[in-house]
């Protein structure tokens, strides 16, 4: 697995996707079963919407104890080694947008820590992602934007995220 493949996470991103593992697996699990049990006592299965309700419902729950498994499985917690001034995952970052000059606050890290995070979060896989890893306080970095134009920002800031 290579570094780019690693989701960093919060201790509590980390904490809360264990408990939603362990009740997709335990207690939603046994209630769907239970449901598709008393679905398919009512009779003809075909025309039972409950029945395949109850059955799509399972499909997606399997799919997501496979998913966050597997994503608890590879990540990890807490951030990569950087210096106090390098743009990294898990960091809050200020950027100014040089063409318009405003500026924006956000934090660099996965959807898994956008559920709850109470600052916008940017994927260190995105292309302003891409382009600011590793850049330092007052260093600028292009990246290209969805139209095939290139948008030009500048570090301003860098901190330790503590949500």
């Amino acid at each position: 697995m290579s570094a780019d493949d690693v989701t960093w996470l919060t201790q509590n991103a980390f904490d809360r996707l264990q408990a939603e593992l362990g009740e997709r697996s335990s207690d939603r699990r046994a209630e769907i079963t239970k449901r598709i049990e008393l679905a398919r006592d009512e009779g003809d299965l075909k025309e039972n919407g409950g029945y395949h309700a109850a059955k799509e419902e399972q499909g997606k729950n399997e799919a997501r104890i496979r998913q966050l498994a597997h994503l608890l499985e590879h990540a990890r917690v807490g951030v990569p080694e950087a210096d106090d001034d390098e743009v990294s995952h898990g960091k809050v970052v200020t950027i100014r947008f040089v063409d318009t000059d405003e500026d924006e606050t956000f934090l660099l890290g996965s959807r898994e820590e956008a559920a709850h995070a109470s600052i916008e979060v940017y994927s260190p896989t995105s292309p302003l992602g891409q382009a600011l890893l590793g850049a330092r306080v007052g260093a600028s970095a292009t990246y290209a934007l969805a139209n095939g134009k290139a948008m030009t920002v500048k570090v301003l800031a860098v901190e330790a995220y503590t949500g």
